[in-house]
């Protein structure tokens, strides 16, 4: 906002979440995606319709990148270069599978349960399961999400377990998957710049007085002028 007054620019208040989406939109390519934004702090399914980016499913509770860097916490894991990276390298080799508990309502999903039995029996040969059941069940729940929701062209982050279960769900119903550029599936500067972009093109601009900081400002509250 002091940028905005000292150099006579507009002001752009971009959300988080729609900047992943835009950039997956510009770089899948997939002009109308269904999206599934899986990070530390949420996880969700996600459909344009009427001008909001509307959250068809959601986490009750944690959220599956959450339950990862606790896990990779528990196991004393490296952080560099991402928590979910280490954790996904280390469970390639894991052998020993054990059931663990999660929630799947709907499209609405709870993993507060296999958290904590994460937290029982955590251990390096763990790390295959604290993996694939949790994948499973948000993968299940996008799977039976209703057709007449459903755009034929999915965007998913970068992990790649993730990706090749969305893989095999989409063959399956003839859908095509766009995973994101592993270089901006991380947040970044660019994916906030394409979203500004996209609201400056139309004159989505906000002013000074109605400006603030909203932690939970939350992806259907976003007004997205620039798709129709």
């Amino acid at each position: 906002r002091t940028l905005a007054q000292l150099w006579g620019r507009p002001l752009l208040a971009v959300n988080h979440c729609v900047g992943h989406i835009e950039m997956g939109r510009l770089l899948g390519p997939a002009p109308d995606p269904l999206v599934l934004y899986v990070s530390g702090g949420n996880t969700q399914v996600i459909a344009y319709s009427r001008r909001r980016y509307r959250i068809l499913g959601e986490t009750l509770d944690v959220a599956v990148g959450n339950c990862i860097d606790r896990l990779a916490r528990l196991l004393q894991i490296p952080n560099a270069p991402s928590p979910g990276y280490n954790v996904e390298q280390l469970a390639k080799r894991g052998r020993r599978l054990i059931p663990l508990p999660y929630v799947v309502k709907g499209l609405d999903v709870s993993f507060s349960g296999l958290l904590s039995h994460l937290e029982k029996w955590a251990g390096p040969a763990l790390c295959k399961e604290g993996w694939d059941p949790h994948l499973c069940g948000r993968g299940g729940a996008r799977g039976s999400a209703p057709p007449t929701a459903t755009p034929s062209t999915p965007v998913c982050p970068g992990n790649h377990r993730l990706q090749e279960m969305l893989q095999t769900m989409c063959r399956a119903r003839g859908a095509e998957l766009c995973p994101t550029d592993e270089r901006y599936c991380i947040d970044n500067g660019a994916m906030i710049a394409q979203a500004g972009w996209e609201m400056l093109r139309v004159g989505q601009v906000t002013e000074l007085s109605q400006s603030g900081i909203t932690q939970r400002y939350r992806t259907d509250e976003v007004e997205v002028t620039w798709r129709d």
